[in-house]
């Protein structure tokens, strides 16, 4: 079955007549639809139209509280619609459903009704001023926010973005990545169905360097945010420096340590661990996919890391039972198993998996390596594939050095029943999020964005609503006044 995608979310503007590309099933390669392509025309209609909704129409203008009940009202249809949007993230992405449905379309839903709530609770202050004057603090709509969103987790990134923008009053322009443009497009229109009015949220399906390159130079965008790699962080960076100064979120790439401390219970470090490295097939920017462990429990630990992988079920992400799909596409299937040749040519022992999976479609099979080298480039290169790495420390202040010897900052896990242990890791560890005896929770109030070359600004949380505001100070004299 051949789709054709021709979606305007929540705009009238219209995409450039008849390109289109395809977007394939990562189970089999096949082609499930054709999608518009935008390029740079397109990307100045919806910036357009965004501009128009924000500068006279009534987004903006709304009450905080009416904006609150349009996010909620979307919340409710996403639910309305879950078996849908899951569907559709699994077929698109190739991500299990039981991930796609059980955890990833409720924290999409969770996280509007976070921001829905935050929208009535933005808010100035009033500041005490040295002399006869009343100085007000505003807290503003940036105005027209470009977002570009990854292939990874397009509905989860959807929400991140979107929620925060639109709950502080901004228009929104949002590339989808063109490997999973669907689930986007869909909810999207939902989010109209919600009552958002024309033009305030216009999603663009296309290429980076066409619609990617257009919406970050475009002098008409008032702000940007981004996920994925860290080298297109750069490229983003630099086109929004070269054209207008906007400013930019950016949350990137990372090679995050997994500590295991010689007093863990092996059998919980294990699972964890594995869990940290394979969630989503291993294409998480945050995988603790340097899995650090003391000697002392060391041997043990690869043994049944080796096991564990072993027993990991690779499969079609629709059926029951599956706990890995197949990586996004081809380009990353090669990527990842050049990855793994390189582990091997460099001396690191192959101890599970290290080949693709089956005939057919993008699967890999789930990959350990011991005895690896902190110069190895399976153990300083973010591989964003189901390989797991596993080096050998021998104290706190050493794993501390090796742990943070990574232009990569993003996360990481400890695991210790040592209080003192999990303290001093947690505050020596330069990274954005420090994980204690967990891994990969992604609460909707909790900030998420990294140290160093991970990016820049926080998302989730209140922090988020940052991104989206602009700071006014507005000073009147106050003439016979009772009190200052």
């Amino acid at each position: 079955m051949l789709i054709a995608f021709r979606v305007t979310a929540t705009c009238t503007f219209q995409f450039s007549p008849g390109r289109t590309f395809p977007t394939v099933d990562p189970r089999t390669g096949e082609v499930i639809a054709l999608v518009a392509e935008g390029d740079s025309e397109d990307i100045d209609r919806a910036v357009a139209a965004a501009r128009r909704a924000f500068d006279e129409g009534p987004w903006p203008r709304m009450t905080a509280y009416e904006r609150c009940r349009v996010l909620l009202r979307f919340a409710d249809l996403i639910e309305q619609h879950a078996d849908e949007v899951a569907a559709l993230e699994t077929w698109d992405n190739g991500k299990t459903l039981t991930q796609s449905a059980g955890a990833e379309v409720p924290m999409l839903a969770r996280c509007m009704r976070y921001y829905a709530g935050w929208a009535d609770k933005i808010h100035g202050l009033v500041v005490p001023a040295d002399g006869a004057h009343h100085a007000q603090v505003l807290h503003e709509p940036v105005g027209v926010a470009g977002q570009i969103i990854p292939w990874n987790f397009p509905l989860l990134m959807f929400a991140w973005k979107v929620g925060p923008a639109l709950a502080c009053g901004n228009t929104v322009v949002l590339k989808t990545a063109e490997q999973t443009p669907l689930s986007a497009l869909y909810v999207a229109s939902l989010l109209h169905e919600a009552g958002l009015p024309d033009g305030v949220l216009n999603v663009v399906s296309g290429f980076g360097p066409t619609a990617g390159a257009a919406l970050c130079s475009h002098m008409g965008v008032d702000k940007l945010a981004f996920t994925g790699s860290t080298g297109t962080g750069q490229i983003v960076l630099e086109l929004a420096a070269r054209s207008n100064l906007k400013p930019v979120t950016l949350e990137l790439g990372g090679k995050s340590p997994f500590i295991v401390m010689d007093d863990a219970d092996v059998d919980q470090a294990v699972e964890l661990a594995h869990h940290a490295v394979f969630f989503n097939q291993g294409q998480c920017c945050c995988a603790g996919s340097r899995t650090f462990v003391h000697e002392r429990v060391y041997d043990e630990f690869v043994e049944k890391s080796k096991a564990r992988a072993m027993k990991r079920v690779v499969g079609d992400p629709f059926r029951n039972g599956v706990e890995q799909g197949p990586q996004i596409d081809e380009e990353q299937f090669k990527k990842i198993l050049r990855y793994v040749q390189s582990g091997v040519d460099s001396g690191a022992t192959l101890l599970a998996g290290g080949d693709r999976a089956g005939n057919r479609g993008f699967y890999i099979q789930p990959t350990v390596f011991a005895d690896a080298k902190d110069d190895m480039k399976i153990a300083r290169e973010e591989i964003f594939g189901p390989v797991q790495t596993i080096l050998k420390f021998s104290g706190v202040e050493e794993v501390i050095r090796r742990a943070n010897a990574s232009h990569y900052g993003l996360a990481a896990g400890v695991f210790t029943r040592s209080l003192g242990a999990a303290n001093t890791l947690s505050r020596a560890l330069r990274v954005g999020t420090v994980w204690v005896n967990c891994y990969d929770v992604f609460d909707a109030g909790i900030p998420f964005g990294g140290y160093k070359m991970s990016g820049v600004g926080r998302e989730k949380g209140v922090y988020a609503l940052r991104n989206y505001l602009q700071t006014k100070a507005v000073v009147t004299p106050i003439r016979g006044a009772a009190w200052l």
